[in-house]
């Protein structure tokens, strides 16, 4: 077990003069000894900010010249699993904001659950209103919530829902329905190959992400439902691209080859899919899925060697989400209410938490304009070697 103290939370401040014993015993805060399981790494030695009437914002607001409720706080997960999180979300989040005329700070953690945690802590002392965060495991985004909550600040959940519960909104496309697309397009793809029955794959995202649990839910309903059947499955920790090869190998082994479709969670796992195919010269012969209608996907797609992938337009998203968190941060918990209408469960809790969940499009070949359309890629980036070229050019896109 590693260790790791965490740096960067702000634990109170220097006592003013004059002031009275509680005032300095809340400027003091209180020391815990907590500890954060995520990916095996025990985080020690964080401050927890003691809970203030009418939280930390409204203590701080008027002396760093922030909106009533404060600044919004953000804090994206990670750039590796996903190119969308630095170059999507945080521009539009961003512009939302300052096209609203509200204060925030969009931050990274890197992949790492320790910053992930501390990053909370100094957003929270510095005086966020509202944090939003799209978790990087449900442990550290669960002890987000938890210190947020101790500071009288609310919580929405970007993209994941944090799997121990307490968020005040959830903000995400409709996963179950994402994962329907899938096992739709496979099975799709399976009837028109006239294959009535056959053996299906299933590469699973990460064990940690509430996420890729909905996402299976719905393709796995699909796939079994229409008679086919499913002669392996296994999750990819982090959604790693790199694991998710060594992960389909294993797979593909277990099943002697005989794999006549793969349902993959994203379009990482698509690509890693197809890499490991490509080795057995089946690439564009047996179907492939994926979700984030990434630029390689896409070129997959084009290519023939993926077959869909479903796009959630993260403008869509970010703006939803932007718009959520202005209404707290204004004060308007009725019209927040209002936004979300919809309540998603928790998988572990029971519990159910209030949600905006937007709807997502299956992309196929004859689609991909969809999302040039959208402004969402270009046909320059897609199109952009002789064979890709040549491929778009059947496919009317040039």
């Amino acid at each position: 077990m590693v260790r790791v103290t965490l740096s960067g939370s702000r634990c109170g401040g220097p006592e003013g003069v004059g002031e009275g014993a509680a005032m300095r015993q809340r400027r003091r805060g209180v020391m815990t000894l907590l500890a954060v399981v995520a990916g095996g790494v025990t985080v020690l030695g964080a401050c927890a900010t003691p809970p203030r009437p009418g939280g930390v914002a409204s203590q701080k607001a008027a002396a760093i010249g922030v909106p009533a409720g404060g600044r919004i706080g953000v804090i994206l997960p990670d750039k590796a699993s996903s190119t969308r999180w630095e170059t999507a979300d945080k521009p539009f989040l961003a512009a939302a904001f300052t096209t609203a005329g509200v204060d925030f700070d969009i931050r990274n953690a890197e992949g790492d659950a320790a910053k992930f945690v501390s990053i909370a802590d100094e957003l929270i002392s510095q005086g966020a209103g509202v944090l939003m965060i799209a978790n990087l495991d449900s442990d550290s985004g669960t002890e987000v919530i938890r210190r947020a909550a101790s500071a009288g600040i609310p919580v929405i959940d970007y993209d994941r829902l944090t799997l121990g519960g307490g968020a005040k909104y959830y903000v995400s496309f409709d996963n179950v329905a994402v994962g329907t697309a899938i096992g739709k397009s496979i099975v799709k793809s399976l009837q028109a190959a006239g294959k009535r029955t056959g053996n299906v794959v299933e590469l699973d995202g990460s064990p940690t992400d509430n996420n890729a649990a909905q996402l299976k839910t719905g393709y796995d309903a699909v796939i079994r439902a229409a008679g086919y059947t499913v002669v392996g499955s296994a999750p990819v920790p982090a959604w790693d691209d790199k694991l998710a090869v060594g992960v389909f190998r294993k797979l593909y082994t277990k099943a002697e080859g005989k794999v006549d479709a793969v349902a993959a969670a994203n379009d990482g796992l698509g690509g890693a899919a197809v890499q490991v195919l490509a080795e057995h010269d089946l690439a564009g012969k047996v179907p492939v899925t994926g979700q984030d209608a990434t630029d390689a996907a896409l070129q997959r797609v084009i290519l023939g060697t993926q077959t869909m992938t479903v796009y959630k337009a993260i403008k869509l998203e970010a703006d939803a989400a932007a718009k959520l968190a202005i209404a707290m941060i204004k004060g308007d918990s009725a019209g927040a209410d209002r936004q979300a209408s919809r309540s998603v469960q928790h998988q572990q809790s029971g519990t159910y938490v209030k949600a905006v969940l937007l709807q997502p499009r299956t992309i196929e070949i004859g689609t991909v304009k969809e999302v040039i359309a959208d402004r969402y890629t270009t046909t320059n980036k897609l199109c952009a070697t002789a064979q890709l070229r040549a491929a778009c050019s059947r496919a009317g896109l040039i």
